[in-house]
Protein backbone atom coordinates (compact mmCIF):
# COMPACT_ATOMS: atom_id res chain seq x y z
CA UNK A 1 0.00 0.00 0.00
CA UNK A 2 1.28 3.47 -0.93
CA UNK A 3 -1.08 5.31 1.38
CA UNK A 4 -2.39 4.97 4.93
CA UNK A 5 -0.58 3.35 7.82
CA UNK A 6 1.47 1.12 5.51
CA UNK A 7 2.86 4.00 3.46
CA UNK A 8 6.65 4.20 3.04
CA UNK A 9 8.33 6.17 5.79
CA UNK A 10 5.78 5.24 8.45
CA UNK A 11 6.41 2.87 11.32
CA UNK A 12 5.46 -0.65 10.33
CA UNK A 13 3.22 -2.37 12.89
CA UNK A 14 2.25 -6.00 12.47
CA UNK A 15 -1.05 -5.81 14.31
CA UNK A 16 -4.15 -4.65 12.50
CA UNK A 17 -4.80 -2.21 15.32
CA UNK A 18 -3.53 -1.60 18.84
CA UNK A 19 -6.99 -0.78 20.12
CA UNK A 20 -8.21 -3.18 22.81
CA UNK A 21 -11.78 -1.88 23.15
CA UNK A 22 -14.78 -3.13 21.16
CA UNK A 23 -14.27 -0.55 18.42
CA UNK A 24 -16.12 -2.76 15.91
CA UNK A 25 -19.41 -2.67 17.83
CA UNK A 26 -20.57 0.80 16.76
CA UNK A 27 -19.96 0.36 12.99
CA UNK A 28 -21.49 -3.13 13.15
CA UNK A 29 -24.64 -1.83 14.86
CA UNK A 30 -25.05 1.06 12.43
CA UNK A 31 -24.33 -1.20 9.48
CA UNK A 32 -27.06 -3.64 10.51
CA UNK A 33 -29.56 -0.80 10.90
CA UNK A 34 -28.71 0.72 7.52
CA UNK A 35 -28.81 -2.66 5.77
CA UNK A 36 -32.18 -3.48 7.34
CA UNK A 37 -33.67 -0.17 6.22
CA UNK A 38 -32.36 -0.56 2.67
CA UNK A 39 -33.79 -4.08 2.39
CA UNK A 40 -37.11 -3.10 4.00
CA UNK A 41 -37.57 0.01 1.83
CA UNK A 42 -36.64 -1.87 -1.35
CA UNK A 43 -39.12 -4.65 -0.66
CA UNK A 44 -41.88 -2.21 0.22
CA UNK A 45 -41.57 0.06 -2.80
CA UNK A 46 -41.64 -2.90 -5.17
CA UNK A 47 -44.74 -4.36 -3.49
CA UNK A 48 -46.92 -1.60 -5.00
CA UNK A 49 -49.58 -2.54 -2.48
CA UNK A 50 -50.82 -1.90 1.08
CA UNK A 51 -49.94 1.80 1.20
CA UNK A 52 -53.37 3.43 1.58
CA UNK A 53 -56.14 3.13 4.19
CA UNK A 54 -59.21 4.68 2.63
CA UNK A 55 -61.38 4.75 5.77
CA UNK A 56 -58.97 7.13 7.56
CA UNK A 57 -56.99 8.60 4.63
CA UNK A 58 -53.68 7.16 5.83
CA UNK A 59 -50.98 7.25 3.16
CA UNK A 60 -47.57 5.82 3.91
CA UNK A 61 -44.66 8.26 3.41
CA UNK A 62 -42.93 5.70 1.17
CA UNK A 63 -45.67 6.18 -1.45
CA UNK A 64 -46.34 9.90 -1.05
CA UNK A 65 -47.22 11.40 -3.43
CA UNK A 66 -48.86 8.62 -5.44
CA UNK A 67 -49.30 10.24 -8.87
CA UNK A 68 -49.83 7.36 -11.30
CA UNK A 69 -53.10 5.93 -12.59
CA UNK A 70 -52.00 2.63 -11.04
CA UNK A 71 -52.52 4.07 -7.53
CA UNK A 72 -55.60 2.87 -5.68
CA UNK A 73 -58.62 5.18 -5.69
CA UNK A 74 -58.37 8.03 -3.21
CA UNK A 75 -54.60 7.86 -2.66
CA UNK A 76 -53.66 10.34 -5.40
CA UNK A 77 -53.99 13.57 -3.42
CA UNK A 78 -52.23 15.59 -6.13
CA UNK A 79 -53.94 13.92 -9.06
CA UNK A 80 -52.43 11.50 -11.56
CA UNK A 81 -49.47 12.81 -13.54
CA UNK A 82 -48.67 9.52 -15.26
CA UNK A 83 -50.56 6.61 -16.74
CA UNK A 84 -50.43 3.04 -15.50
CA UNK A 85 -47.01 1.81 -14.44
CA UNK A 86 -45.78 -1.70 -15.29
CA UNK A 87 -45.52 -3.96 -12.25
CA UNK A 88 -41.71 -3.79 -12.35
CA UNK A 89 -41.73 0.00 -11.82
CA UNK A 90 -42.57 1.17 -8.28
CA UNK A 91 -45.41 3.69 -7.98
CA UNK A 92 -43.16 5.66 -5.64
CA UNK A 93 -40.15 5.80 -7.96
CA UNK A 94 -39.97 9.63 -7.75
CA UNK A 95 -40.30 9.67 -3.98
CA UNK A 96 -37.68 6.97 -3.64
CA UNK A 97 -35.22 8.75 -5.95
CA UNK A 98 -35.44 12.09 -4.14
CA UNK A 99 -35.52 10.88 -0.55
CA UNK A 100 -32.96 8.11 -1.08
CA UNK A 101 -30.79 10.72 -2.76
CA UNK A 102 -31.20 13.07 0.19
CA UNK A 103 -30.33 10.46 2.80
CA UNK A 104 -27.69 8.76 0.69
CA UNK A 105 -25.76 12.01 0.20
CA UNK A 106 -26.33 13.24 3.76
CA UNK A 107 -23.11 14.05 5.64
CA UNK A 108 -24.11 11.87 8.57
CA UNK A 109 -25.05 8.87 6.42
CA UNK A 110 -21.88 9.31 4.40
CA UNK A 111 -19.86 8.98 7.60
CA UNK A 112 -21.98 6.03 8.75
CA UNK A 113 -21.74 4.35 5.35
CA UNK A 114 -17.99 4.83 5.01
CA UNK A 115 -17.38 3.35 8.47
CA UNK A 116 -19.98 0.58 8.55
CA UNK A 117 -20.28 -0.55 4.92
CA UNK A 118 -17.00 0.42 3.23
CA UNK A 119 -14.66 0.24 6.27
CA UNK A 120 -13.02 3.51 5.20
CA UNK A 121 -12.05 3.42 8.02
CA UNK A 122 -14.22 1.51 10.49
CA UNK A 123 -12.95 3.53 13.46
CA UNK A 124 -10.13 5.79 14.57
CA UNK A 125 -6.71 4.10 14.66
CA UNK A 126 -8.05 1.19 12.59
CA UNK A 127 -6.51 0.87 9.08
CA UNK A 128 -8.84 0.65 6.13
CA UNK A 129 -8.51 -2.18 3.57
CA UNK A 130 -8.45 0.06 0.49
CA UNK A 131 -5.12 0.40 -1.29
CA UNK A 132 -5.60 3.96 -2.47
CA UNK A 133 -7.71 6.98 -1.64
CA UNK A 134 -9.43 9.09 -4.32
CA UNK A 135 -11.90 10.98 -2.13
CA UNK A 136 -15.17 12.00 -3.74
CA UNK A 137 -13.70 13.25 -6.99
CA UNK A 138 -14.72 10.35 -9.26
CA UNK A 139 -18.01 8.73 -10.24
CA UNK A 140 -20.10 7.60 -8.44
CA UNK A 141 -18.90 9.26 -5.23
CA UNK A 142 -18.72 12.67 -6.88
CA UNK A 143 -22.53 12.58 -6.98
CA UNK A 144 -22.52 12.90 -3.19
CA UNK A 145 -21.86 16.60 -3.71
CA UNK A 146 -25.45 16.96 -4.98
CA UNK A 147 -26.68 16.84 -1.39
CA UNK A 148 -27.84 20.46 -1.20
CA UNK A 149 -30.01 19.96 -4.30
CA UNK A 150 -31.58 16.83 -2.85
CA UNK A 151 -32.25 18.95 0.24
CA UNK A 152 -34.56 21.22 -1.78
CA UNK A 153 -36.43 18.14 -2.99
CA UNK A 154 -36.69 16.83 0.58
CA UNK A 155 -38.27 20.13 1.64
CA UNK A 156 -40.96 19.75 -1.01
CA UNK A 157 -41.69 16.18 0.03
CA UNK A 158 -41.73 17.26 3.66
CA UNK A 159 -44.50 19.73 2.89
CA UNK A 160 -46.40 17.01 1.01
CA UNK A 161 -46.06 14.74 4.05
CA UNK A 162 -47.55 17.46 6.25
CA UNK A 163 -50.48 17.68 3.82
CA UNK A 164 -50.91 13.91 4.12
CA UNK A 165 -50.82 14.30 7.88
CA UNK A 166 -53.62 16.87 7.81
CA UNK A 167 -55.74 14.56 5.66
CA UNK A 168 -55.13 11.79 8.22
CA UNK A 169 -57.48 13.60 10.65
CA UNK A 170 -60.31 11.73 8.97
CA UNK A 171 -63.14 9.79 10.54
CA UNK A 172 -65.07 6.82 9.22
CA UNK A 173 -68.14 9.00 8.66
CA UNK A 174 -66.15 11.48 6.58
CA UNK A 175 -65.77 14.01 9.38
CA UNK A 176 -62.94 14.82 11.77
CA UNK A 177 -61.26 11.87 13.44
CA UNK A 178 -58.11 10.82 15.27
CA UNK A 179 -56.67 7.35 15.52
CA UNK A 180 -53.42 5.72 16.53
CA UNK A 181 -52.39 5.94 12.90
CA UNK A 182 -52.85 9.71 12.99
CA UNK A 183 -50.52 10.00 15.99
CA UNK A 184 -47.91 7.73 14.42
CA UNK A 185 -47.98 9.76 11.20
CA UNK A 186 -47.46 13.03 13.10
CA UNK A 187 -44.70 11.63 15.31
CA UNK A 188 -42.95 10.59 12.11
CA UNK A 189 -43.48 14.07 10.67
CA UNK A 190 -41.87 15.70 13.70
CA UNK A 191 -38.71 13.61 13.41
CA UNK A 192 -38.57 13.92 9.63
CA UNK A 193 -38.61 17.71 9.94
CA UNK A 194 -36.08 17.67 12.79
CA UNK A 195 -33.80 15.57 10.60
CA UNK A 196 -34.32 17.81 7.56
CA UNK A 197 -33.93 21.14 9.36
CA UNK A 198 -30.86 20.00 11.31
CA UNK A 199 -29.11 19.22 8.02
CA UNK A 200 -25.71 20.82 7.40
CA UNK A 201 -26.90 21.97 3.98
CA UNK A 202 -29.89 23.70 5.60
CA UNK A 203 -27.57 25.54 8.01
CA UNK A 204 -25.37 26.66 5.14
CA UNK A 205 -28.29 27.80 2.99
CA UNK A 206 -29.86 29.76 5.84
CA UNK A 207 -26.78 31.68 6.91
CA UNK A 208 -23.57 30.13 5.65
CA UNK A 209 -22.62 32.89 3.21
CA UNK A 210 -23.53 35.86 5.34
CA UNK A 211 -20.62 38.13 6.26
CA UNK A 212 -22.56 40.34 8.65
CA UNK A 213 -25.35 38.84 10.76
CA UNK A 214 -26.44 42.24 12.09
CA UNK A 215 -27.61 43.22 8.61
CA UNK A 216 -29.69 40.05 8.29
CA UNK A 217 -31.44 39.59 11.68
CA UNK A 218 -34.14 37.25 10.36
CA UNK A 219 -31.71 34.91 8.66
CA UNK A 220 -29.49 35.05 11.75
CA UNK A 221 -32.44 33.92 13.85
CA UNK A 222 -33.06 31.00 11.49
CA UNK A 223 -29.34 30.15 11.44
CA UNK A 224 -29.25 30.15 15.24
CA UNK A 225 -32.25 27.81 15.38
CA UNK A 226 -30.76 25.40 12.86
CA UNK A 227 -27.37 25.57 14.61
CA UNK A 228 -28.99 24.34 17.83
CA UNK A 229 -30.49 21.37 15.99
CA UNK A 230 -27.36 20.57 13.98
CA UNK A 231 -25.35 18.77 16.72
CA UNK A 232 -28.19 16.23 17.01
CA UNK A 233 -28.47 15.68 13.27
CA UNK A 234 -27.15 12.12 13.48
CA UNK A 235 -29.61 11.27 16.26
CA UNK A 236 -32.54 12.63 14.26
CA UNK A 237 -31.27 10.76 11.18
CA UNK A 238 -31.43 7.40 12.93
CA UNK A 239 -34.67 8.03 14.83
CA UNK A 240 -36.42 9.15 11.65
CA UNK A 241 -35.40 5.88 9.98
CA UNK A 242 -37.31 3.95 12.62
CA UNK A 243 -40.32 6.30 12.57
CA UNK A 244 -40.60 5.94 8.78
CA UNK A 245 -40.50 2.15 9.09
CA UNK A 246 -43.02 2.20 11.96
CA UNK A 247 -45.40 4.46 10.03
CA UNK A 248 -45.17 2.41 6.86
CA UNK A 249 -45.49 -0.92 8.68
CA UNK A 250 -48.54 0.26 10.64
CA UNK A 251 -50.32 1.56 7.53
CA UNK A 252 -49.39 -1.61 5.63
CA UNK A 253 -50.89 -3.73 8.41
CA UNK A 254 -54.13 -1.73 8.40
CA UNK A 255 -54.37 -1.83 4.62
CA UNK A 256 -53.76 -5.58 4.57
CA UNK A 257 -56.46 -6.09 7.18
CA UNK A 258 -54.17 -7.59 9.83
CA UNK A 259 -55.88 -5.53 12.55
CA UNK A 260 -58.02 -2.40 12.97
CA UNK A 261 -56.90 1.10 13.81
CA UNK A 262 -57.26 2.16 17.44
CA UNK A 263 -59.62 5.12 17.30
CA UNK A 264 -59.70 7.95 19.85
CA UNK A 265 -62.22 10.13 18.07
CA UNK A 266 -64.72 8.89 15.48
Amino acid sequence: MSTGVSAPGRAQIGQKTLRTDRWWLAPLRIGVILAFFVVYATVRIFMNNYYWVDAYHYLTPLYSPCVTSSCVEGSSHLGTWFGDFPRVIPFSIITFAVLAGFRGTCYYYRKAGYRSLFFAPSACAVPEPHKKYTGERKFPLVALNLHRYFFYGALIFGVLNVYDGVLAFHGEDGGFGIGLGTLIIWINLVFLWLYTLSCHACRHIVGGRLKNFSKHPLRYRYWTFVSKLNPKHGTFAMISLFTVILTDAYIMALSAGWFSDLRFLN
